[in-house]
């Protein structure tokens, strides 16, 4: 079994902080393996009937348990899974809990408590760089094309039939036992139509129409994918001036393999590595900072900013992904800068080694690696 290095020290350092901890993340994307892998764990898979029963009587059941670190797998398929988790939080503090699911915490009415301040949040992304490393294969275009679920990541050949029984419990076992929507196949039409364009600016009124639903349905529909982080919804930054784009989000599938496969690639050619590479820089931010937080930057003459993050207290940070340090355009960030002068600019491009700093006329762009725009953006 890999040993995902970068995740197992995220689970032990949110246990020092709080009892429970909420691990959500897709389909496949490897909760189960990550939980068995942890040191001094004791694990209960909540699909099998046996093990819902014992949880019947939650008092019951953690009384029985003393100091232990304990996995509730799939703990949605209980009954009352928030009523069990606010009692284990609540009351045994010297108990360590892991539960997982595929959506946020309050995503659904089977969990009437979300927990605030009383757990700590976090999500298992597809495979990052680190990951890459544990699994020690680095070859990014064969991340690109066959995505970051391990399964299919692991596979020898594209395993394209994967990704559709992939969708289809997805349906069955996600969304009808959170959410119970109705009409399969315009729901699956959306995620089809909405991955295949990944990366594009939103409009719901364009999917209504071929997915024979109403446009308040679709925005629904994304509500639903964004909760079970099948979709980034990324919102455009702006103060709102008649200049910006201020309202409509672009939105990204959550992996690389899904958007290449309802694409219908099934080789990586050399323009497609540039989209590619913003999906794959955009999970890794979001795996490092478990947060969603993420901009991008749009006037209405067409100058854009792939994305800007906004720390706490400081200037924007904008950041433009290039798979080639070489294809870099200033264009859009010298428009970017003249509404918002102040704050870092960075390109970053998987062919940059070392950091280094060029200037356009006033502009100064700092050229990154991932791994040091990650630091930069987590450390802030």
């Amino acid at each position: 079994m890999v040993k995902r290095e970068f995740w197992l020290s995220l689970i032990e350092r949110s246990w020092q902080e709080k009892p429970v901890i909420w691990l959500a993340g897709v389909r496949r994307v490897g909760k189960t393996c990550l939980c068995r892998s942890l040191p001094r764990v004791e694990y209960f898979d909540c699909e099998l009937p046996r093990v819902r029963r014992m949880m019947d009587d939650p008092q019951g059941f953690l009384d029985g348990l003393g100091r232990k670190r304990i996995i509730l797998d799939e703990v949605h398929r209980l009954s009352h899974p928030s009523e069990l988790l606010k009692i284990a939080a609540d009351h045994y503090p010297h108990l360590r809990l892991l539960a997982t699911g595929s959506s946020t915490l309050g995503a659904s009415t089977k969990f009437r408590d979300t927990l605030a301040g009383r757990k700590r949040d976090f999500w298992l992304t597809p495979m990052c760089g680190q990951d890459l490393q544990d699994f020690k294969r680095t070859d990014l275009r064969h991340r690109f094309l066959h995505g970051g679920l391990p399964p299919f990541f692991l596979a020898a050949r594209l395993p394209e039939r994967d990704f559709q029984e992939w969708l289809d419990a997805y349906w069955a076992k996600d969304i009808q036992e959170l959410f119970r929507l109705e009409r399969r196949s315009s729901f699956q039409k959306f995620i089809e139509l909405l991955l295949a364009q990944s990366g594009g600016i939103f409009e719901a009124t364009k999917f209504a129409a071929p997915c024979e639903v109403s446009r308040t349905t679709i925005t629904n529909y994304l509500k639903v994918l964004e909760a079970t982080f099948v979709a980034h919804v990324i919102r455009p930054f702006s103060t709102h001036r008649p200049t910006e784009i201020v309202s409509a989000p672009r939105v990204y599938a959550f992996d690389t393999g899904f958007f290449c496969y309802y694409r219908g690639w099934h080789e990586i050619r050399h323009d497609d590595l540039g989209i590619l590479w913003e999906h794959f820089v955009l999970n890794e931010v979001m795996a490092a900072t478990q947060s969603r937080e993420t901009h991008y930057w749009r006037d209405k003459r067409g100058h854009e900013v792939d994305f800007v993050w906004v720390r706490r207290g400081r200037h924007p940070l904008a950041v433009e992904c290039k798979w080639s340090a070489d294809e870099f355009d200033a264009a859009g960030i010298k428009a970017f800068r003249q509404q918002y002068p102040q704050g870092e600019n960075v390109v970053v491009a998987q062919d940059v080694d070392r950091t280094y700093v060029r200037n356009y006329g006033d502009l100064k762009v700092h050229f990154n690696n991932l791994p040091s725009l990650v630091e930069r953006i987590a450390v802030g």
